[in-house]
């Protein structure tokens, strides 16, 4: 197993910096035919060196990690995930290839958007020859026709740990043979403020018929397991954009679900007020999932903060602090609600058992309530699926008589 060195002399910011006492990608990952050397540089002057596959673009973006053992094509198409190089720690990946392409505009699985959302991907070592009943291309096949930079011959262990011990930074991924100063100007990047959120967001809203009652879901780059979970328990889906009108659209539906997406919360001031409003129905049921939790959270009035590297992976612990029961879950998040900072009326729900922090919140005088986790996984555990189906009981038992629904609409 390759084990490439790395340096972490030179200055911070910059993909300039470091880089000097770098070794060359070992002779395992120069075998692999056709494929050039690249170079994943970090601003902490961290300089690991391994093999390009996919696209072949500097690109630059955060670089985070994510502990699941399969589930890349799930997380690849996460908007979750969007302007992030992602890191994944399980030393061999691809084994089980790529499914054909879905139709345009589909739902279809295991696909969470139409397309790869991430910047760039990190393996160790990348599996050229998928063994899978469903596979159709390989994963280097896939990065490639999207034009997605990956590179393998990566320390991930190393790098993993770096992260761990000083935090989520900014890194560039780009070829060998070109200059970090012509990396730190050609690369491209999305911005994480406001262009990040019109990448992920839809332009309109799209109805989905699956049952008599309507769910609202807020698109802020949401996945389309949370449509798909929806559907399958009879209900139908109004998906629409988080910067739509959602005081008039939520008059026609009998439910809201404010879905995941990335980046910081306090970037959406405008859909928090609208949320707060919606709060202000205090009879209309509202359910967050991810980022949904920490829009609930700041539109009661509590306070979010950004956590050291975050939470991303199939296998986190959460503990209901009601009944203390225990789940695995899947997440994705690098921000998190402040409990300390709860409004009265406001309770925490779950913490993490790994690191103490929230994992949801409600409110004890209404229908109002959501969770830092991905109750829908997809990838990983299903185990707190059942909150789907608690939040349609509450819908069903807070409906509006029939007319007054079709009248909203």
């Amino acid at each position: 197993m390759r084990r490439p060195s790395s340096s972490t002399e030179g200055g911070s910011g910059s993909p300039a910096g470091g880089g000097a006492g770098s070794a060359p990608a070992s002779p395992h990952a120069t075998a692999q035919a056709g494929r050039a050397e690249a170079v994943l540089r970090l601003e902490d002057g961290t300089e690991m060196r391994g093999i390009g596959f996919g696209g072949c673009a500097p690109v630059s973006g955060e670089v985070v990690f994510n502990t699941g053992m399969s589930g890349y094509v799930e997380a690849l198409t996460d908007p979750s995930y969007r302007g992030q190089i992602l890191v994944l720690t399980y030393p061999l990946v691809g084994n089980y290839g790529v499914p054909a392409p879905r139709a345009a505009a589909s739902l279809g699985a295991p696909y969470e958007s139409d397309h790869i959302q991430v910047q760039a991907l990190v393996v160790q070592n990348l599996v050229d020859h998928p063994s899978h009943h469903a596979s159709r291309r390989s994963l280097a096949e896939w990065l490639a026709a999207e034009n997605v930079p990956g590179v393998t011959g990566i320390d991930t262990r190393t790098l993993t740990r770096r992260l761990r011990e000083h935090g989520t930074m900014r890194g560039w991924l780009h070829p060998a043979g070109m200059s970090p100063e012509q990396a730190g100007r050609d690369a491209a990047a999305v911005d994480m403020h406001e262009e990040l959120f019109r990448l992920v967001a839809p332009r309109v809203a799209v109805r989905h018929e699956g049952g008599e009652r309507t769910i609202l879901l807020v698109d802020i780059g949401a996945k389309d397991h949370i449509v798909r979970s929806l559907l399958a328990r009879g209900v139908s889906v109004l998906r629409a954009p988080w910067h739509a009108d959602l005081a008039r659209l939520a008059d026609g539906c009998d439910g809201v679900l404010i879905g995941n997406g990335p980046g910081d919360p306090k970037d959406l001031m405008p859909l928090v007020a609208q949320v707060r409003g919606l709060l202000a129905r205090e009879l209309l049921p509202i359910f967050g999932v991810c980022l949904g939790n920490q829009i609930l959270a700041l539109a009661a009035g509590a306070d979010t903060y950004k956590l050291p590297y975050g939470h991303r992976g199939v296998n986190q612990p959460v503990q209901d602090q009601v009944t203390r029961h225990c789940y695995i879950t899947s997440q994705n998040h690098g921000y998190a609600v402040a409990d300390a900072s709860l409004p009265p009326g406001w309770e925490s729900w779950f913490i993490n058992v790994n690191d103490g922090t929230n994992e949801g919140i409600r409110s004890r005088h209404g229908p109002h309530f959501s969770v830092q986790f991905h109750p829908e996984a997809s990838p990983g555990p299903q185990d707190t699926a059942f909150l789907f189906d608690d939040f349609l009981r509450v819908v069903s038992a807070h409906a509006r008589p029939q007319p007054a629904r079709a009248a909203a609409r």
